[in-house]
């Protein structure tokens, strides 16, 4: 998410309404809806998330309340890093426990000193003091976080700008223009989880852990740091967790320390325009940076795998006035001076059933429901789209050879049948006409009643031709057009399998001998289409009938690559 507030350095101010973002999958919505979910404030440079606010007063140093009433007085002074009272300020107090756990009250642009009453109770405290040192344009930050403040008493806490450490990142490139930086503190007591965070755009920032350890692994904290680069990212990471939040973080890693992500932007079906890839650690809330990338060419992130897993989000470019079409690659994992390449947009489109651990379900059947959701039009790599651009799409369902239903014109490949309870022979039908070619998958199987969400023994075949980023192949060429079986097939093996090759947009058919996993096509005049179909029958004797018409078309000269 590329989040450029701005920011007055006398006042607090409202931040700017977010970008919009794609909508992301269960796993990964928890990390995007804690910056997008929540109210946002700025503080002379920073941005804060504010929990809902309860009534602050500010009271003379020394006023002692009474806590016959089950609450007690926490006086705050706010010290400046020139060990002045200051009033740039933004303290949040969060109850862990006691009667207002789960919520949490919010100070700021107060008098320096400032008494307030509260229950009893754990309570996790963090406190931003910014200051705008002489003859500098950006402002200094101070992060203090006290994950245990136990309130059992009347008291007095000083958060003191001077006790923070800095927080010294720098990647090994020196193209990269710093951005902006998140800092992180998460803390769990009894099972509720307190959230704090700092957000700044100046790499003047410092932080310090205030009292006493809380328990054993309680803290869990992270930094998150971005810079530019030319047609790229670097975002530096590193995640913590144990009973105490930062007091500074050096980390300077060498060009070795860092993996590196290159995303290849194709042609999509609506033509050009310009694709916005966001790449964010997959645990916890970042400020990641959008990176734009028009189609044909490419964009690259440099970062750190020991961040841990990461999410990619590929927005398409669509066509006007229709829905966002987004790809996710989710919770990723790297390794240090690995090179990663995904490529976008690009054919041949068709069927994928991800087997993958933890991949959602696409065929299903629970009870006398059938469930479908088969992308059926993945890109060539696979990545299934949120939105595909089609024209006409259909799903069809047969009992025994007898007609139980048709859906038209929703998105292609999903659909839902109730069926008998009794054994029977099936024959499932999807189809996707495109604004050039159309996709089919056409499977048999058995099936009966299920106590419990039973898979579909349903299989696909991908087919990789060599093309370029716009989607063509050199014409009159002969290349090897790889073949790969996934879902059912893939598990149980595969009895037999056939493809045929057209280049008159189906009307006439050539065998391909599959050999080494490979087939080899001879491309048509510029211009013109091949089209594929493959048959396959798997150990079980499930079958599939997949039909690709213009799979993929020719130009006259080499294309981008």
């Amino acid at each position: 998410m590329n989040v450029n507030w701005m920011h007055s350095p006398s006042s607090v101010s409202s931040v700017p309404a977010l970008p919009s973002l794609p909508a992301v999958p269960a796993r990964t919505a928890s990390r995007r809806a804690v910056l997008r979910g929540l109210g946002v404030a700025t503080v002379a440079g920073t941005a804060a998330v504010c929990l809902p606010a309860a009534a602050a007063h500010a009271a003379p140093a020394g006023r002692r309340t009474s806590g016959a009433s089950g609450t007690y007085a926490l006086t705050l002074v706010h010290l400046g890093r020139d060990g002045a009272p200051t009033t740039d300020y933004r303290t949040l107090l969060t109850a862990l426990s006691g009667p207002d756990a789960g919520t949490g009250r919010e100070l700021k642009k107060s008098p320096s000193t400032v008494t307030v009453q509260v229950p009893a109770g754990r309570y996790m405290l963090d406190s931003t003091l910014s200051t705008r040192p002489v003859g500098e344009e950006n402002w200094g930050n101070d992060w203090l976080v006290q994950p245990r403040l136990d309130i059992d008493r009347d008291m007095t806490l000083v958060l003191d700008a001077r006790v923070a450490r800095p927080v010294d990142i720098r990647p090994p490139v020196a193209d990269a223009r710093y951005e902006q930086t998140g800092v992180f503190a998460e803390v769990t007591y009894e099972g509720v989880t307190g959230f704090a965070n700092l957000m700044s755009m100046s790499l003047d920032l410092r932080v310090a852990h205030l009292g006493p350890d809380a328990e054993r692994g309680a803290v869990r904290t992270w930094v998150d740091m971005y810079w530019r680069r030319p047609g790229g990212v670097c975002a530096l990471g590193y995640a913590f967790r144990g009973e105490r939040a930062l007091s500074g973080l050096v980390r300077h890693p060498a060009p070795g320390d860092l993996a590196t992500l290159v995303v290849r932007a194709g042609g999509p079906a609506s033509g050009g325009g310009t694709a916005l890839v966001s790449f964010a650690p997959s645990a916890g809330a970042s400020p990641a940076l959008g990176l734009p990338v028009p189609a044909g060419t490419s964009g690259t992130f440099l970062f750190t795998p020991e961040r841990g897993a990461w999410d990619l989000v590929y927005g398409s470019p669509s066509e006007p006035e229709a829905p966002s079409n987004n790809y996710f690659v989710l919770s990723q994992s790297f390794t240090p001076g690995s090179t990663t390449v995904h490529t976008f947009d690009t054919p041949v489109l068709g069927p994928a059933l991800d087997s993958s651990h933890g991949a959602r379900p696409l065929a299903q059947r629970t009870g006398d429901t059938l469930d479908l959701a088969v992308p059926l039009l993945a890109d060539g790599e696979g990545h299934a789209p949120s939105s595909p651009l089609f024209t006409a799409s259909t799903v069809t369902l047969h009992r025994n050879g007898a007609l139980v239903g048709t859906r038209r014109g929703e998105k292609p490949g999903h659909a839902s049948f109730t069926v008998p309870a009794g054994r029977a022979a099936y024959r499932l039908t999807a189809s996707a006409t495109r604004s050039r070619g159309s996709v089919t998958a056409a499977w048999t199987f058995t099936s009966a009643a299920t106590a419990t969400a039973t898979d579909l023994p349903l299989s696909a075949v991908r087919f990789g031709p060599d093309v370029a980023l716009d989607g063509t192949a050199p014409a009159h060429t002969t290349s090897r057009v790889a073949v790969t079986v996934e879902g059912a097939a893939r598990r149980s093996g595969v009895r037999s399998l056939t493809v045929s090759v057209s280049t008159d947009r189906g009307a006439t058919w050539t065998r391909a001998a599959v050999t080494g996993g490979r087939i080899t096509v001879t491309t048509p005049g510029p211009g013109k289409a091949v089209s594929l179909r493959a048959e396959l029958t798997d150990a079980h004797g499930n079958t599939l009938t997949q039909t690709h018409i213009d799979a993929y078309v020719t130009r006259a000269a080499t294309g981008a690559r």
